[in-house]
């Protein structure tokens, strides 16, 4: 359920109000948080706190009513609607320095030599009782989603969780390759009740992200190379809402044709 705006603290209203003006001067608050790298290989770190709370509220105040029915890409780089992805999609628009902040933040992460123009649109996910996306990659094997206008391919992914619901069951994000970790200290955000065959499965946590590489050439040159570790899929939501957001850099920069708009 999305926060009662007539709730929300009068400070917090007018950062929100402030934050949907467009500016090409965004000055950006200063935003701390901390990482744990779950895996070396492939390169698998969580982020708690990756958002902040009022980050989280605005993008569901933006997104309200702006969802349609997710699509995925064919071999032929046609998109299309799919019983393996039941979920919803909203593109956000850079216009909006909330936005705009929370794109730099994710280029920062990744080093300053990364540009802003490598990275698509955010895209925010809902997922509602029943929603899933079964297992798939973020990069593609299809040349037709690959090219020199699109910005080559995925070279990483964050996945951050904008919104749990109280009532939510399920809706992890299962990583079936890696391996789990042993320390206990990770079940605030691991299921770690999981079977050992489902591998890494992540648990909604509102604000917190993770970020992988799903390029296996580690830093080397040359055509990129599919990491087909980083397999995931977003489980069954049984009970309640989940929202989550994709950040995707490619190898290059995309054409501004193939950028679409967004909300």
């Amino acid at each position: 359920m999305l926060p009662n705006v007539n709730l929300l603290p009068l400070a917090l209203l007018l950062t929100l109000a402030s934050a949907t003006t467009t500016s090409t001067n965004t000055t950006c608050p200063p935003h701390d948080y901390t990482t744990h790298i779950l895996s070396l290989s492939p390169l698998v770190v969580y982020i708690p706190n990756f958002l902040t709370r009022s980050e989280t509220t605005h993008l569901q105040l933006l997104s309200a009513g702006k969802f349609s029915p997710s699509q995925i890409a064919d071999t032929s780089g046609q998109q299309h609607l799919a019983n393996t992805r039941t979920s919803q999609s909203a593109s956000l628009s850079s216009d909006n320095e909330v936005v705009r902040c929370i794109e730099q933040r994710a280029l920062d992460f990744q080093g300053f030599d990364v540009q802003r123009e490598r990275l698509e649109p955010l895209q925010l996910v809902q997922y509602s009782a029943s929603h899933e996306f079964h297992s798939h990659t973020d990069w593609f094997t299809s040349p037709a989603q690959t090219t020199r206008q699109h910005g080559g391919n995925r070279v990483s992914s964050f996945f951050v969780y904008v919104h749990a619901s109280d009532d939510l069951v399920g809706g992890g994000t299962r990583f079936p390759l890696l391996d789990a970790p042993a320390s206990e200290r990770w079940c605030g955000w691991l299921d770690c009740d999981a079977e050992t065959e489902d591998g890494v499965v992540f648990r909604p946590v509102e604000g917190n992200a993770v970020f992988w590489r799903n390029d296996a050439r580690g830093g080397s040159k040359g055509p990129f190379v599919g990491d087909g570790r980083v397999v995931h899929a977003g489980l069954p939501v049984q009970r309640g809402r989940k929202v989550g957001m994709n950040v995707w850099t490619r190898e290059g920069a995309l054409d501004e044709s193939v950028r679409g708009g967004g909300v």
